[in-house]
């Protein structure tokens, strides 16, 4: 898996197309978390205002599921992703991207996604490593830049049901894919310099 480094255009892909070429698991996965990836690297690109210390960009918190996470998951009040506008990754691009960007102008809490690309409705706050789940992992390799939403991503990337978690910094634009512990992000990719 690759993160975008400075492409603003997104694949159009349209679930039929994806369906009929995807032939593992692996690869269906694969096309989800670039599905995921080319949104949030497009909204951050679409930003221009990463450099005014006064504006809040848009934040967005993906996270792929591999089983139901609802045993570590809470609802996140009453945000919601609007499932009827869009309830799945493979939706048209201009609407996935649209969704994604109302989203991450409006709501908090993680954006769970299906390992099928189906969106869930509910957002959640994925709650902390139990104590026993901290002494089967090494240490996580936190990063100064960190803030609650990717400590929140790195420490979910380890859990047995989660594929990836995928972040938009709303302080600076940074796109992170977080997966099995580890991480891979382009910290300023996507912010518009003049």
């Amino acid at each position: 898996m690759s993160v975008l480094h400075g492409s603003s255009e997104m694949s159009e892909l349209s679930p039929s197309s994806v369906a009929s070429e995807l032939k593992s698991t692996s690869t269906d996965l694969d096309a989800v978390l670039e599905r995921i990836e080319k949104c949030v690297g497009e909204i951050s690109h679409r930003f221009g205002r990463w450099d005014d210390p006064y504006a809040r960009g848009p934040g967005l918190y993906f996270v792929v599921e591999r089983d139901s996470m609802a045993e570590f998951a809470a609802p996140m009040g009453t945000n919601r992703w609007p499932v009827e506008d869009c309830g799945s990754v493979f939706s048209e691009t201009d609407v996935f991207l649209e969704t994604a960007q109302k989203v991450a102008l409006s709501c908090d809490g993680a954006v769970v996604v299906r390992n099928d690309g189906t969106i869930r409705e509910e957002m959640v706050r994925v709650k902390q490593l139990s104590a026993d789940e901290y002494r089967r992992i090494n240490d996580l390799p936190y990063a100064e830049w960190m803030g609650t939403r990717h400590m929140s991503a790195l420490e979910t990337s380890v859990r047995e049901e989660v594929i990836a978690a995928v972040t938009l910094s709303e302080e600076n634009g940074r796109v992170t894919v977080f997966i099995d512990g580890a991480f891979e992000d382009s910290p300023a990719a996507f912010r518009v310099t003049d």
